[in-house]
């Protein structure tokens, strides 16, 4: 399948939305999950890119970017792995191979936008010390449109030149190098759900962890069915809150209206 100019476009100007959504109205967009799923509808297998963007989805569990941290960008590693395997026909292990490298290259080039973003920002301090208000709206819009580019760029070369750019860039690349990525990729999933399990109250939900577990790893029960336990799990506790606050509420009014009554 021969991906199409007008594809390639949309799919580049998806990668520079997404970044937009990621600092300004925080839609969702920069969740692989997501841009794979508009990568299958633009690509004609709806399958596939889900596939691929809930792949590379466990593997931004527990990763932020705080403090201005730069992080491995599955969301643009979605659009290009999810797109050349669509047209490949190479399938989801196709897939992870280029997004986990694809991702973690992607680091340099958020690198270089934060760089060539701060030359706006001191423009936008000058004009505020000026009082130039307009002006300082259009350095922060420049400032924000070099982050764009950095995704809008790479999506469109890659997709332009296709499978061959890439499997040369791949095939350039150490051994070494890419046994660690593949290595890094297939721990980053456990590594996410590790610290998410930290920050998490596990010790006060310790038994439904363990029920988890044990459906999952001698039951065979699907994760959408685990998953499912756990909202009911997640329903019961919080049904069970709301009649504690009500039996509470109820027990104070009971208390006032006594001491009304006294006076």
């Amino acid at each position: 399948m021969q991906i199409q100019l007008w594809q390639i476009i949309f799919l580049g100007l998806l990668g520079g939305v997404a970044q937009w959504d990621e600092t300004n109205m925080k839609l969702g967009f920069r969740n692989p999950v997501i841009t794979g799923l508009i990568v299958g509808l633009v690509m004609g297998d709806v399958k596939t890119g889900l596939l691929v963007g809930g792949t590379l989805q466990l593997m931004t569990l527990g990763i932020g970017s705080y403090g201005g941290a730069t992080i491995p960008d599955y969301a643009t590693a979605t659009i290009i792995a999810g797109a050349l395997a669509i047209s490949t026909g190479q399938g989801i292990d196709f897939a992870i191979g280029i997004g986990v490298p694809t991702a973690l290259l992607l680091v340099q080039l958020d690198v270089l936008a934060r760089m060539s973003n701060v030359f706006f920002q001191h423009k936008a301090e000058k004009y505020a010390d000026e009082r130039k208000y307009e002006k300082i709206e259009l350095m922060n819009i420049l400032g924000l449109s070099t982050w764009m580019i950095s995704r809008f760029v790479p999506i469109f070369i890659c997709l332009y030149f296709g499978e061959g750019l890439v499997q040369k860039l791949l095939q350039l690349s150490p051994e070494w190098l890419m046994g660690g990525l593949k290595v890094a990729g297939g721990v980053l999933p456990a590594l996410g759900v590790a610290l998410l399990l930290k920050y998490l109250p596990v010790k006060s939900y310790a038994p439904y962890l363990i029920i988890g577990f044990f459906l999952v790893a001698y039951l065979n029960v699907p994760m959408f069915g685990v998953a499912l336990a756990g909202f009911a799990v997640a329903l019961y506790q919080f049904k069970k809150a709301q009649s504690k606050e009500v039996i509470s509420t109820s027990g104070a009014a009971v208390y006032t209206g006594g001491a009304d009554e006294d006076e």
